[in-house]
């Protein structure tokens, strides 16, 4: 069976979904909708769905999903909308920008019996999985401690509109940690415990490139580092940072285990070369070979994965639970840094199943 799926937010990350959904026969994307009409017109015609008003997407019967691709400050609105009108709801990240809103997500969707799932789905691509199944096998043993970097200077020399990059809701942490979180989580399990320190290089942004002459207010801290500790025992350290210039750290995690250490591909990314090095066993990195089939930009695998799992009645791996406990990890990190001390994570998550190897492209099971 497929489920039809109707997208409310027609911007630049909706042509991701419309392409890559086709791939996959458990939804298909069948309309679209935008506060801007040109946006959603746009999107119609390049891809042959409807045109619809939000009223009228949530009053089609045959619309079973809502793909919520809303900027972030109404992820949790247009979610509330979608379960209120009795339909699932797949959404971009992050899951909210606090925990309030989350929640009432989370128990309306339990109320009324529906699914939340949520980005990032990068995980489930090849590179990733990869990387999952290594760590699976015991190769570099029982992780203790590991590292993961996002730094970079922002995004005034590129981006026409980074204003919001810098507001709540904004900044490295909510932006790009959702990547670096969920990748941890499905690898390592969930957070038990974070102790992080924040702060920035300036409270006025001045446009480089694209934006010169413009200037861009700061609410929120543009460098934090934060020590993760897992309920598993291991202990991260997660840097994120739109105040560094130029490293060598790269956007990639690695892991350290008690037989070895592991190089994990940059979670913003579907592929990318994992590598291992085991004691004993090699003088240098090895690389790690891929046996799965999605490496190219899959953005809708975990819708498709969610519309699957509502037909055979499995759990999803994109699910709500997983995005709201990496929500409220980045909330726990906001607070520690904001009182000096560590904060309990209170939430917890199953780590989402991997993928099988041998899949035929458009499987997920």
């Amino acid at each position: 069976m497929t489920m039809k799926a109707g997208i409310i937010g027609c911007g630049v990350i909706s042509g991701a979904y419309l392409r890559n959904g086709a791939t996959f026969s458990s939804v298909k994307i069948v309309a679209g909708s935008d506060i801007l009409p040109e946006a959603s017109r746009g999107r119609a015609a390049e891809f042959g769905i409807k045109d619809m008003t939000v009223q009228e997407m949530l009053a089609d019967p045959e619309i079973g999903i809502i793909l919520n691709l809303t900027t972030p400050q109404a992820h949790v609105e247009v979610n509330l909308q979608a379960l209120e009108a009795n339909k699932h709801v797949y959404c971009e990240k992050p899951f909210g920008l606090d925990r309030q809103g989350g929640l009432e997500v989370i128990k309306l969707a339990k109320a009324k019996g529906l699914r939340v799932g949520c980005a990032p789905d990068t995980f489930l691509g090849g590179g990733h999985q990869t990387c999952r199944n290594v760590l699976d096998s015991g190769l570099i043993g029982k992780v203790i401690s590991g590292t993961a970097f996002m730094m970079c200077h922002g995004h005034e020399s590129w981006h026409i509109a980074p204003a919001f990059y810098y507001l709540k809701g904004g900044g490295p942490l909510f932006d790009m940690g959702p990547y670096y979180l969920t990748a941890l989580v499905q690898m390592l399990g969930p957070v038990k415990k974070v102790t992080a320190f924040s702060t920035r290089s300036t409270n006025l942004r001045e446009g480089l490139k694209v934006n010169v002459g413009k200037t861009f207010p700061v609410e929120i801290d543009t460098h934090i580092s934060a020590v993760l500790t897992f309920q598993s025992g291991a202990i991260i350290t997660l840097v994120t940072s739109f105040d560094v210039w130029k490293h060598s750290n790269f956007r990639d995690i690695e892991l350290h285990g008690t037989e070895g250490s592991m190089h994990v591909p940059d979670p913003n990314t579907f592929s990318g070369d994992g590598r291992f090095f085991k004691a004993g066993l090699s003088a240098d990195w090895a690389p790690i070979d891929n046996p799965f089939i999605y490496n190219e930009n899959m953005r809708s695998i975990g819708l498709a994965d969610m519309a699957q799992a509502i037909e055979t009645k499995r759990p999803h791996r994109c699910s709500g639970e997983l995005a709201f406990h990496v929500l409220d990890v980045m909330c726990a990190i906001c607070e520690s840094a904001a009182s000096d001390q560590a904060v309990a994570i209170q939430s917890t998550c199953a780590r989402p199943a991997p993928l099988p190897i041998g899949l035929s492209k458009g499987q997920l099971d």
